[in-house]
C-alpha cells in the first residue's frame, strides 16, 4: 500500500512539472532560435576571381601545365555558377623519355626500308610529332557547396573553409605538329592511293598517317575542391578537375572497326579520355566587405 501511494504521488508531481517545462521552452525561444548568429557570409552574393595554376596528374605522354583564371558568382552559400579558362604548355612524361631512345631516326628507318626491311615501329620523329598538346582548356559549370565550417588551432587561430563540387561542359583546343612532307605524308590513310595515275593498294603503314588528334573538343566537366579563407575576402583554392572529351593523345592506330588495329589512323582511334588536373589558386571575393547574418 505504501509503495502504491508513493508511485501515485510521484506521478502527480511529474504531471505538473512537464507542462511547466514545455511552457518554459516556448517562452525562451530556444527551439526556434538561429543555430549561429553573426555568421560571416564569405561567399553568398559575391563574385569570385581566382588566378590559378593547373597540371595534369594522369597524362600518359605529355603533361599539360599552365595558368589561367576562374570567375564565379555565388547566388547563396550553396549555389553558384562560373567559368574557367587555362592556357597551357606541354612537357614530355617519363614514359616518352624512355621510349624515344629505343627508336630509330627517320633517316635510319628510311634507309632500312629502302633495303627491303619492313619496320613496324615508328621512327623518333613519327612518334614524337604525332603526340598532341593542349594549348587551351576550360569549362562552364554550376557549383554546389554543401559543407562549410571553421578550424581552430590551439583555440587561438581560426580558419574558415568550405568544400565544393562542380559539374558542367568542358572545352579544349588540341594541337599536333606532324611534318606533312617527311612524316605524315600518306594522302589517303587506309584507302587505295593514286600514284602517277595508277590506283595502288593502301600502304598499311599507320606511322605515316595524319594523327587526327587536333582541333576543338567539347565534353563533360566535373570537379571538386576546398576554399581555405585567410581573411574575409581572400582564400586559398585547391581542386581536382576532370575534363572528359574525345582524344587520341598518341596519334597512333589504336582501334579499328573491330576494336583492333586496322593499319590506319582515323577518327575511330579517338576515345573518351578523362584528363585529370590538380589546380591551386588564390580566390578574391568581391565586394571585399563581408556581410553577416543577424
Amino acid at each position: 500500500m505504501n509503495k502504491t501511494l508513493a508511485a501515485l504521488a510521484f506521478g502527480a508531481v511529474f504531471a505538473t512539472l512537464v507542462p511547466e517545462a514545455s511552457a518554459d521552452r516556448r517562452v525562451n525561444g530556444l527551439s526556434t532560435d538561429k543555430a549561429v548568429r553573426h555568421r560571416r557570409l564569405l561567399v553568398s552574393k559575391r563574385f569570385e576571381l581566382s588566378p590559378l595554376f593547373e597540371s595534369t596528374i594522369n597524362a600518359d605522354f605529355r603533361h599539360i601545365v599552365g595558368g589561367g583564371a576562374k570567375l564565379e558568382y555565388h547566388f547563396s552559400d550553396m549555389f553558384s555558377f562560373g567559368f574557367i579558362g587555362v592556357g597551357s604548355t606541354a612537357i614530355n612524361t617519363g614514359l616518352v623519355d624512355k621510349i624515344t631512345p629505343t627508336l630509330l631516326s627517320q633517316s635510319e628507318k628510311k634507309a632500312l626500308e629502302g633495303m627491303g626491311m619492313m619496320i613496324r615501329e615508328p621512327s623518333k620523329e613519327e612518334f614524337e610529332q604525332r603526340l598532341n598538346s593542349m594549348p587551351f582548356h576550360g569549362a562552364a559549370y554550376v557549383s554546389l557547396t554543401p559543407w562549410y565550417g571553421k578550424l581552430a588551432a590551439f583555440s587561438q587561430a581560426f580558419v574558415a573553409f568550405d568544400f565544393y563540387f562542380q559539374g558542367g561542359i568542358s572545352i579544349a583546343t588540341l594541337e599536333s605538329n606532324c611534318d606533312k612532307v617527311n612524316v605524315c605524308n600518306d594522302p589517303s590513310p587506309g584507302k587505295p592511293r593514286n600514284v602517277g595515275g595508277m590506283i595502288m593498294p593502301p600502304d598499311l603503314n599507320p606511322n605515316n598517317d595524319d594523327p587526327v588528334n587536333n582541333g576543338t573538343k567539347i565534353g563533360l566537366y566535373i570537379g571538386g575542391g576546398i576554399h581555405v579563407f585567410v581573411n574575409d575576402f581572400i582564400a586559398l583554392d585547391f581542386s581536382i578537375r576532370d575534363y572528359a572529351f574525345s582524344d587520341n593523345p598518341s596519334g597512333a592506330d589504336v582501334s579499328g572497326p573491330n576494336k583492333g588495329p586496322d593499319q590506319a589512323v582515323d577518327s575511330q582511334d579517338s576515345r573518351l579520355i578523362h584528363h585529370l588536373f590538380f589546380g591551386a589558386g588564390v580566390s578574391i571575393m568581391f565586394p571585399t566587405r563581408v556581410k553577416r547574418t543577424p
